[in-house]
């Protein structure tokens, strides 16, 4: 089955509802370099991130690229998952993993063009999975567009048991045909269950999870 990480989580209400909905995992803003209303402070992400029940991950999303700034933040919210977004060095990864050595992570990559692969090819080694996300010239994510999913499935194929989490304009309306063309790991959405900036459409997590879990599961 098909993983669901629902990301911009910013109350309580919107964390229970995601919860109760099947969402494997959450994703919370911090540390961003534009502004967003969906963005909190690492204190406020460890207060929720506190709530979440048994198996049910929380995860710690930063454009921060300084190795400093990114354990300050893990060592405030107190992450089960950390989300590198920006150009974060894989070669500082190491040092992260020594001070968390329970921590997963995962680093971001941008596909606008098959250069894509060779990024995501040099990142791998790194990272217990790599998210394919789509970036504007306003935003890193959170964007509301997709990309180009061939490329997204060759770097699927590519990376082998490296997985892979598609994010990028998914919404209920396409998210089947993703999963179908990918076959990734996991799906990440954020605007395409978004009322607006930082509150989460009940109805909408719920379509998107049940159509999302009820593709099968990566060939």
């Amino acid at each position: 089955m098909i993983r669901v990480k629902v990301c911009g989580i910013t109350t309580s209400e919107d964390l229970a509802s995601a919860v109760r909905l099947g969402a494997d995992a959450l994703g919370f803003l911090v540390g961003l370099v534009h502004d967003s209303e969906d963005q909190l402070t690492a204190k406020e992400v460890g207060v929720l991130i506190g709530m979440l029940p048994p198996f049910v991950a929380g995860t710690l999303v930063t454009h921060r690229t300084e190795l400093g700034e990114v354990r300050d933040l893990c060592r405030d919210a107190k992450p089960q998952i950390l989300q590198l977004h920006g150009d974060f060095r894989p070669d500082r990864i190491p040092a992260l993993r020594e001070e968390f050595p329970g921590l997963k992570i995962i680093r971001a990559v941008h596909v606008e063009s098959e250069e894509a692969i060779a990024v995501a090819r040099g990142v791998a080694p790194y990272v217990d999975a790599v998210l394919l996300d789509t970036k504007t010239d306003a935003r890193l994510g959170g964007t509301g567009v997709t990309h180009d999913w061939s490329i997204s499935r060759k770097i699927r194929d590519m990376l082998g048991d490296t997985p892979v989490i598609l994010a990028g304009g998914l919404n209920p309306a396409n998210v089947s045909k993703a999963i179908d063309q990918v076959r990734p790991y996991a799906v990440d959405v954020n605007s395409g269950v978004s009322v607006k900036r930082g509150k989460k459409s009940v109805a909408r997590m719920e379509e998107f999870i049940r159509i999302a879990k009820g593709v099968s599961s990566p060939a």
